[in-house]
């Protein structure tokens, strides 16, 4: 029976989805992720349930939903403590001393010799090294987290701007030298504008890149809050179901602040060929 109902589910649903794909309007293409989610869910439900599934492996997803719901409070509190105490500013000050190295970068060639190698090497360090001793350096609060996330988050942000920046066009930068543009006034009038798409680029990445260092941070050490917290200590008591519910939410943050950033691009670069 749970067979039979998967097979026409996914036939139902297949063919639904081919249908959506098909329309360009807009209200179709938004739909289109929302069944393809909806989908997923009930075959997960159908599958856990119709097969017996023990929830320690992997609970339902009306499980996980109750869980959220019955947890509201203590969910509230682990997202204040971890994304809007930790991956918010450690994100932005992650981001903003990248884009500014990178200025700096581009002004230096003895820099941009130096610095670039040395990025790929501080970047390819791993979360479970650099968070015990940011927690020995900041404190088991949100601080040492946040530090976590600047050193995640200043690499990427340092090489998608100094490549944006150094992609200018020769012809560009012809013409502004034609209007005695200095150096200044062609960053901030041509080059910036030009390495917007790069910075986007960036500020996204590192949108998912920010939760998952500060979640990964909070399991060596913070107060008795926080999603990194949470999943590894219920995680230990077998508590899947309240794990999952950390996970949705931790999910949820992410995807959200990855939409409002592609928003955002495409109010600031409709210029951009990609967007027209």
């Amino acid at each position: 029976m749970t067979t039979m109902l998967l097979i026409a589910s996914l036939a139902v649903g297949g063919s639904a989805l081919v249908l959506l794909a098909r329309d360009e309007r807009p209200a179709f293409r938004a739909a289109t992720p929302v069944v393809f989610g909806g989908l997923v869910l009930w075959l997960w439900q159908v599958v856990c349930t119709g097969y017996g599934v023990p929830e320690v492996l992997l609970p339902p997803p009306s499980r996980i939903g109750a869980a959220i719901i019955g947890h509201l409070p203590t969910l509230g509190q682990d997202f204040q403590q971890t994304f809007l105490r930790a991956v918010i500013p450690g994100w932005l000050i992650g981001c903003a001393s990248g884009l500014l190295a990178a200025i700096a970068l581009d002004a230096s060639p003895f820099l941009r010799r130096g610095v670039l190698p040395l990025s790929s090497l501080v970047s390819a360090m791993p979360i479970v090294g650099i968070a015990p001793i940011m927690v020995m350096w900041f404190s088991f609060d949100w601080q040492s987290k946040a530090a976590v996330v600047v050193v995640m988050t200043f690499f990427p942000m340092l090489v998608n701007a100094a490549a944006g920046i150094g992609q200018t066009g020769a012809m560009e930068a012809d013409l502004m030298r034609s209007y005695g543009a200095g150096y200044a006034r062609t960053l901030l009038k041509l080059r910036l504008p030009s390495a917007l798409p790069f910075v986007f680029n960036a500020l996204k990445l590192n949108a998912t890149l920010a939760l998952i260092g500060a979640i990964v941070a909070e399991f060596f050490g913070t107060p008795i809050v926080g999603m990194g917290f949470r999943i590894s200590t219920e995680a230990a008591r077998l508590n899947l179901d309240v794990v999952w519910a950390e996970i949705v939410m931790a999910a949820l943050a992410g995807s959200l602040s990855f939409a409002l950033l592609t928003l955002v691009e495409r109010v600031v670069t409709f210029w951009h060929p990609s967007f027209r």
